[in-house]
């Protein structure tokens, strides 16, 4: 089955993404607290799959954001160029103590029994200032975006973020862009921007504009505000709880087309079993399942989505997007950061059963 999806054919940018930018300080298998060094880790939601499509996918791709005139932002802002994204800023300068600041992400990797901790400090996060009328979108629009994508986390961060997704994603639809939405419910975030209450009414208003919905079956029930599953998964892999919260979230919103979410059983930090699905217009489709030796998990949901989008954007069947987006996830999970470090034949040759046999 092709998708019925009416993706645009060509465009100035095959992808555009908005969300903030952060830089995620890694000590590797230490603990922050015994901690004597780090790398550092450009990241973000929204930028992970834009950067994942570039970088592995060749396809031409943008991010909308906040940039701060300051070292950090300079840091941020090379990486970003260094994975072919083509950056949209709203500038902000340091005013040398307070800020504002681009967020930092604490994470240490963890190992075996002892799991990774992530903390943040966001405190005067120039994304979070960022309010509508700071992008010109009918510009950036007017010269064709084929997709168009951001995310939860963006959405929580203040009473304004929203607004910005609401803004742009109407744009897009406006242009003829396909548009997703990844709802990566926080409650964290939520907890301080209103609570669950606020984050349903709010993630509501931005789904009403989303064709293509990111999530697990605890995103759909958080955030969307819809009942829990009829069928009881038998186990963390087992899609029957996910595609049995389908009925209830068409009858929410029934322009919904697509939902994709992937699947993890979590053995030890470093060993995981992998999968992925996805519903798409009343049909269901699932990836193998394969087992993880896991250098550093973060970003791996991002890999999933990269490698969905870039099959549906490529025109392969919703079978081969799933596939796809799975080996891309597995792979992202082997190097170190949050963005990928694969190539497009790696990924194909492991959605097509490829194994880890050395390549001479």
């Amino acid at each position: 089955m092709k998708s019925t999806l009416n993706i645009p054919k060509s465009g100035a940018l095959d992808f555009l993404s908005l969300g903030a930018l952060v830089h995620r300080l890694d000590p590797g298998i230490i603990p922050f607290r015994k901690a004597t060094r780090c790398d550092i880790h450009v990241s973000g939601g929204e930028f992970n799959v834009s950067a994942n499509l570039s970088d592995c996918f060749q396809l031409k791709t943008g991010i909308a954001s906040a940039m701060v005139q300051y070292p950090i932002g300079d840091l941020i802002a090379e990486r970003v160029r260094a994975m072919g994204v083509k950056p949209f800023y709203k500038t902000f300068k340091h005013d040398g103590v307070h800020g504002p600041n681009m967020a930092t992400v604490y994470s240490d990797q963890g190992h075996g029994v002892r799991a990774p901790i992530v903390f943040y400090n966001r405190c005067n996060e120039a994304a979070a200032q960022l309010k509508p009328d700071d992008f010109n979108w009918k510009e950036i629009f007017r010269t064709g975006v084929r997709w168009f994508h951001s995310g939860g986390i963006f959405a929580a961060l203040s009473q304004t973020t929203a607004e910005v997704i609401i803004e742009a994603m109407q744009a897009a639809k406006a242009a003829g862009a396909v548009t997703s939405f990844d709802l990566n419910y926080r409650a964290k975030l939520w907890n301080i921007a209103g609570g669950h209450e606020r984050a349903v009414a709010v993630l509501d208003r931005i789904v009403k504009n989303v064709d293509v919905l990111v999530g697990n079956e605890e995103d759909l029930q958080l955030g969307l505000g819809i009942p829990g599953p009829e069928v009881h998964a038998k186990s963390k892999l087992d899609p029957s709880a996910f595609f049995s919260m389908m009925t209830n979230v068409t009858k929410k919103h029934p322009h919904i087309k697509a939902v994709a979410t992937t699947m993890r059983e979590v053995h030890s930090t470093n060993r995981h079993s992998w999968s992925a699905v996805a519903w798409m217009e009343g049909e269901t489709y699932q990836s193998p399942v394969c087992e993880l030796d896991v250098v550093d998990r973060v970003g791996g949901g991002d890999g999933y989505a990269a490698g969905f989008f870039y099959g549906l954007l490529s025109g392969r069947s919703p079978q081969d997007a799933v596939d796809l987006g799975w080996a891309h996830g597995a792979l992202l999970t082997t190097f170190p950061g949050d963005t990928t470090m694969a190539t497009a034949d790696q990924v194909e040759a492991f959605a097509k059963g490829g194994s880890a046999r050395i390549q001479r």
